[in-house]
């Protein structure tokens, strides 16, 4: 459906529910004192006069459309133009997701590094040489040392 058509539509209804309040209003505006119905039409005029001076100023705004492709369908902006603004502020999520993405691998890195670092510290600073841990027996050792002894 055009765009300009739901509009034309909706002012048609507009129109319309103005003309049955008018009626409502008129038809109890007989049996009005005539200051108090004065006051009315001064009103309505000065209404009148401000709708007629609003109704240039209104401006015509497209909906985000659906655009379709083939089988694939994406939004689009209704055949608005290319905006800046709106470029940039849609490029805000991606530049955050990145930034999150930078912190996140340097602070594994560095935890990465630092329990590397212990490792090797607690290798170089025991009583055994760094040559008993590449020994075999020694693995096998470890596996035997550490299960629990059993119960007689």
């Amino acid at each position: 459906m055009n765009t300009a058509t739901t509009t034309a539509q909706i002012d048609q209804a507009a129109d319309r529910f103005a003309r049955r309040v008018t009626a409502r209003l008129t038809a109890g505006n007989d049996e009005l004192p005539y200051d108090i119905s004065e006051r009315l039409r001064a009103a309505r005029v000065q209404a009148l006069a401000k709708r007629k001076l609003a109704a240039p100023v209104r401006q015509e705004r497209t909906a985000p459309a659906v655009v379709h492709n083939g089988r694939t369908a994406a939004l689009g902006w209704g055949g608005e133009g290319g905006n800046w603004w709106r470029a940039l502020v849609s490029a805000v999520p991606l530049t955050a997701l990145l930034v999150g993405l930078v912190v996140v691998n340097i602070s594994q890195d560095e935890y990465g590094a630092n329990e590397v670092a212990e490792v090797d510290a607690a290798l170089l600073t025991d009583d055994l040489p760094p040559s008993a841990y590449a020994d075999p027996g020694f693995v096998q050792y470890l596996k035997t040392a550490n299960r629990p002894a059993a119960t007689p």
